[in-house]
Parts: C-alpha cells; structure tokens; sequence
C-alpha cells in the first residue's frame, strides 16, 4: 500500500496479478476508411489556427476542433444557486494539434520533430493564456483505442477553459504544504532509486513510487521552472529526446497511453511536469467505491522494462 508524494492519493501494488510487459503486445488498430487529417483533406476541418512547413509543405498544423468540447460563447464566471448547483458555460477553446502529414505515430518521428510538436504546445498555452476567461490550457494526446483516440492519425489536443483543474489545484495546495518545492527534492531521491529510467542534462524520467498506472512514468526538469513555456530551445530538444526514449519503449509493445502537461496556473507556484499513463489495464469495482487503484505492475519492474532489462 503506497500514498503519492504529495497527494493524498493510494495505491494498491500487486505484482501477482500482473504480465511482462511482452504479454501486452497486441495488434495495431485498424486504419479508419478516410483520414480527415492527410493533406489533401484539409477543406474537412475547420479554418487553420497555425502551421509549420518544410519545403513548401505543412509538417504540422493545428485548427478549432469540429467537435469541440467547449466553446467560447457564453456565462464564463462560475455561480451557485440553491446551495447545491454550481455552473457556468463551458466556455474556452477546443484544438487539435496534427502532428504530422504522413501516417507515423508520434514515436516513429525523430527527436527534431517531437520537439516541434513541444514548441506548438508551449506557443498555444501562451496565446490561449491572453484570452478572455481563461484561466488554465490542458495540453493532452490520446494514443490508442483504449486511450480514447477516434481519429488514429497522430495528433494532440489543446483545451483551454474557465476553471483550473481540480488536479492541478491540488497539486498546488498540497507543494504549499512544504518549506520548499517537494518535486526538485523528489527529483534528488529518485535519481538514486530503483525506479529512475532515463536521464539528460535537463531532464529526468522515472516511474512514480505510487505509480497508479502499469508502466507509469513522470518526466521532470531537472532545474525549477514553472512551465513548458519557461524551458530554452534547447531544453525542449532534450525533453523531446527524452520523450522519444519513452514512446519508443510503449510503442515496442502498442501500449495505448495518455500523456499530458502539468504546470503551474498563473500567479502560483508549480514545477512543471508531464505524465505519461499507459492504458494496460481498465479501473474495476475497487478502484470506483474506494478511491485507492490496484496496480499489477511495481514501478520498480516497470523501471526495469523501460531501462532495457526485461
């Protein structure tokens, strides 16, 4: 039984119950009849918000989601009425980020070419950041049928809203709690551990002490900075290095997986992360009455499999 660094949050580790990571294998999920994000097909999505080009054609680009989940139209300020029912708009701004033209998953690309995707991430929460009634830009890519993709040609997606998520309000409170940043401390203490998995001049990646996911892994700068739009260029390329290192390694076995950013909303105080969660195994009856999630893989073996050793 294991509780998160700083969160009030447990996990059950059960390796008896658990596979190598060669019995998740699986076959690559079958190719949608029409690709509405290859060139060509361009006219079938909305009004282009930006692109990156490479002798005259785009290698990535980025647009209003069609199908947005939230809108920037509306009552942007939460109000209660009747003590119980609290609201607003679902007011912000939905995009998709393509990340390239061809059909390579975003593992198949080079490191030069992840950390152009990084530039577009950090550029839209910056931009997304000046609009009216926002207050925080989830940055998010689902790989996968497990994870949530309906569309399998590789792209990311950008959410910008009126709240700050209760995840990273959480966080937040909880690194209040401590007379310096725990992450920077915890950065320190996982270097030497069983857990850490790969290491750069700026960055640090291993797989959390109370990892709620099969095959978990947290990517940290090495230095504090708040967000991604606080990292140099050349920090970037080592994140996109580091980055690449991992989806490598899931895409060895067609893991599904989410990952996304966490940092700090304006005016507070948070070092700056991204999590990437592997969709091996579904949440039961357990996990939804308890609060507390089963884990079949220690993060110590999941160490071993992204170092190479299993």
């Amino acid at each position: 039984l294991r509780k998160d660094y700083i969160l009030d949050r447990w996990v059950v580790i059960s390796s008896a119950r658990g596979k190598r990571p060669h019995q998740f294998k699986s076959g690559t999920q079958e190719k949608a009849k029409k690709d509405f994000f290859a060139p060509g097909n361009e006219k079938l999505t909305p009004p282009e918000i930006g692109r990156i080009e490479k002798d005259g054609k785009w290698v990535l680009r980025w647009f209003p989601n069609k199908f947005g989940a939230v809108e920037a139209e509306g009552e942007l300020n939460v109000k209660t009425d009747n003590t119980f029912y609290t609201y607003a708009s679902a007011y912000g701004y939905h995009e998709i980020l393509v990340e390239t033209p061809d059909d390579k998953q975003l593992a198949q690309l080079s490191v030069e070419r992840i950390k152009q995707v990084l530039q577009v991430y950090s550029l839209r929460i910056i931009e997304l950041s000046k609009k009216e009634g926002i207050k925080y830009v989830n940055v998010f890519k689902n790989n996968g049928a497990e994870a949530g993709t309906s569309i399998q040609h590789s792209h990311s997606q950008i959410i910008a809203y009126n709240i700050v998520p209760n995840t990273i309000r959480d966080k937040v409170e909880a690194c209040s709690k401590f007379d310096s940043c725990p992450y920077c401390s915890i950065i320190e203490s996982e270097r030497e551990s069983d857990r850490k998995c790969f290491e750069n001049d700026s960055f640090v990646a291993f797989t959390p002490y109370a990892s709620r996911f099969q095959y978990e892994i947290l990517v940290l700068p090495k230095k504090h900075v708040k967000s991604i739009t606080d990292l140099s260029d050349s920090e970037l390329g080592e994140l996109a290095s580091i980055m690449k290192q991992i989806l490598d390694k899931l895409n060895s076995i067609n893991a599904p997986y989410n990952y996304y950013l966490q940092y700090a909303p304006s005016g507070e105080d948070l070092h700056f992360h991204i999590e990437v969660i592997p969709r091996l195994a579904k949440w039961a009856g357990f996990e939804y009455c308890s609060g507390t999630v089963i884990n079949a893989v220690p993060p110590e073996d999941a160490a071993k499999f992204y170092r190479g050793e299993l």
